[in-house]
């Protein structure tokens, strides 16, 4: 592909395998694959956003680091999917549960995303478009988790631009519709996945639930990280 590499991508067409592991750290990317993955080589160091390829149980994945908030993954997902040819890209991430019946080391499978952000503009839409996964990967990651014995949830998350707000009770706004989990990417994924024709679905680890002021130590948060991993990786190489 006469576009790649790219100005964030390092990668030649054809290093980056058609399944693709994103969480948004990129040294939980290194994490993953040394610890998952053999046969590794690295294919991308371009603004130490690192990317790897190697292979699960025989079959070829990849996984790179995808940074904070939807104008990060934005710009990766697209190159991903129009320069590289991927099919599926898995985000795998945390998030902080909002919803009453939401619990510290919950997995969150993002059914849908609501935003407070513009990103969806760009497409000159006459009307609100509704960010979706893809129904073929969430069944798969519930029925996986499911046969884990993993305590997870499907439904909305909130993609927001913020962190940091002026008004605390905002969150409160969105549990009373019944978004599970907040966190700042899936629905830049989900956009420019449909866009692009391609498979995505958004993975979230509870981590802290900042309206009853709940947290994971380090230590929890990497045991419930593994098992989503663990569940992602069977999700795109189709076993569990």
């Amino acid at each position: 592909m006469s576009q790649t590499p790219t100005p964030h991508n390092g990668a030649k067409y054809g290093e980056i395998a058609p399944a693709v592991l994103m969480p948004g750290d990129p040294l939980r990317a290194k994490f993953i694959a040394e610890t998952y993955l053999s046969e590794v080589r690295c294919f991308n160091t371009v603004r130490n956003m690192l990317g790897y390829t190697g292979t699960y149980q025989g079959t070829p994945v990849s996984v790179m680091g995808g940074g904070m908030g939807m104008p990060s993954i934005g710009i990766y997902t697209y190159e991903l999917f129009h320069f590289y040819d991927v099919e599926t890209v898995i985000r795998v991430g945390s998030a902080g549960g909002i919803a009453e019946e939401v619990a510290l080391r919950d997995v969150i499978l993002a059914a849908g995303a609501c935003t407070d952000s513009h990103y969806g503009a760009q497409f000159h839409l006459p009307g609100t478009f509704a960010p979706i996964a893809d129904f073929s990967l969430l069944r798969k990651a519930a029925a996986c988790a499911e046969k884990k014995e993993i305590p997870y949830r499907v439904g909305n998350v909130l993609s927001s631009d913020l962190f940091y707000v002026e008004d605390a009770n905002d969150l409160s706004v969105w549990q009373k519709m019944g978004v599970l989990a907040v966190e700042m990417e899936a629905a830049a994924l989900y956009m420019n996945a449909a866009r692009a024709g391609k498979r995505a679905l958004c993975m979230l680890t509870v981590s802290d639930c900042p309206l009853r002021g709940e947290g994971l130590p380090a230590e929890a948060r990497e045991t419930g990280f593994a098992q989503m991993i663990e569940t992602a990786l069977d999700v795109v190489c189709e076993r569990g």
